[in-house]
């Protein structure tokens, strides 16, 4: 097989640290999907030591570690801590750098998320497409408003980030975060202009250049010290990691102000209306990079018990195999995970799921169940009410 010059800067500390015990393996969607040593995370970290021994790499190398999904449930299960998620960012930016891992027509792909005009405008085609129904039901898209309902600002206490996909798909998503944080008497601050992307898929696709100025034109756009608060797992995830993405004081500041808004939610259970509605029985599927990356996927329960009658997987955060835009370069894969998740979902007697990622829940949906952003079940079914005393 053809061997490619490859250089991979990964610290001697890090590449060392996991001893391959392979706790890992029951917890990697890849791997159980595949059953195979090298699409699981030791076995990815033993492709990098000889990447780094070898100084090249064949394109089996390249398909392995593209086809992880980056979930990082990984992390969460080893023992010995190892940065598996900023080992893979490290590969990944080098494959990008170094060969024709990211081709043209996905670079182009990614540069539309950082352009909110232009992402608006395609969304207003694809729109069309939709009602002349012209666009494959395969693909895991929200119905897509022609009229966007204005993002209007109540106050300055907080900060609510509003994105790039989710701001021009799901809106309504953010109007109900919004009303939930209202229900507090807090006043809610949109961004200025220039924030859109955050970055996350750039990043994981190895565009590190491309994410960094994202980030800087992000950071602008929040000025102050009231808290920025995300409700999308992944954005937040992201915004949370850009003192590590940027290195720089001030991104290190902007970092801290970064809270997923079930977090900031849960520190005022007491605020929020109480009600005496009917509770559904509702299950959550855990977003990765709120489980596993940000460790807040508790709040989201504490928020939506005040409300409904929440049923827990026991799955350990099993993952869903959205993976940002994983699922449209591997749906295959993406669809096998998927259903490990699907059938745990059905066993249990739930109305509907709830999921705080904008991904998560497109994939989720296009498997076939009724899916919704915690704060859409708060909002719609609960904040007629009056506050507590």
């Amino acid at each position: 097989m053809k061997k490619t010059p490859f250089d991979l800067a990964i610290p001697v500390e890090d590449i060392s640290s996991c001893v391959s015990c392979g706790l890992c393996l029951p917890h990697c969607p890849t791997y159980r999907a595949t059953q195979e040593e090298s699409a699981s995370p030791r076995g990815r970290i033993a492709l990098m030591r000889q990447a780094q021994r070898d100084s090249s790499i064949d394109d089996a190398f390249i398909g392995f570690m593209d086809s992880c999904i980056q979930c990082r449930g990984c992390e969460t299960a080893c023992p010995a801590a190892v940065p598996f998620g900023s080992m893979m960012e490290k590969t990944r930016e080098a494959l990008a750098t170094q060969t024709s891992y990211q081709p043209r027509w996905r670079r182009f792909g990614y540069s539309f998320l950082g352009k909110p005009r232009l992402l608006r405008l395609g969304s207003i085609g694809l729109a069309v497409l939709q009602r002349l129904r012209m666009v494959p039901r395969r693909l895991p898209l929200p119905k897509l408003p022609f009229v966007q309902k204005a993002l209007i600002d109540s106050g300055s206490d907080v900060w609510l980030y509003t994105g790039c996909i989710m701001d021009a798909w799901m809106r309504e998503t953010h109007l109900s975060a919004q009303r939930v944080i209202e229900s507090t008497g807090a006043g809610v601050k949109f961004p200025l202009k220039g924030a859109s992307c955050c970055g996350a898929l750039h990043v994981h696709a190895g565009l590190a250049p491309e994410a960094r100025a994202l980030a800087k034109k992000t950071m602008a756009s929040f000025p102050g010290e009231a808290p920025i608060l995300v409700d999308s797992a992944g954005c937040g995830a992201q915004l949370k990691a850009y003192g590590e993405l940027v290195g720089t004081e001030e991104a290190e500041v902007f970092s801290r102000r970064v809270m997923d808004v079930h977090e900031w939610l849960a520190e005022r259970l007491e605020q929020l209306p109480t009600t005496q509605e009917p509770r559904p029985k509702v299950v959550v599927q855990d977003p990765c990079h709120l489980r596993h990356v940000q460790k807040a996927h508790e709040s989201v329960h504490q928020v939506l018990e005040q409300y409904v009658d929440l049923i827990h997987l026991n799955d350990d955060g099993l993952c869903c195999g959205a993976g940002g835009a994983y699922a449209t370069f591997h749906p295959e894969v993406a669809k096998e995970v998927r259903e490990r998740k699907l059938s745990l979902i059905r066993s249990v007697e739930a109305e509907e799921v709830a999921s705080a990622n904008p991904g998560w829940l497109l994939h989720l949906q296009a498997g076939g169940v009724r899916v919704r952003h915690p704060l859409e079940t708060v909002s719609y079914t609960h904040l007629t009410l009056p506050a507590k005393a």
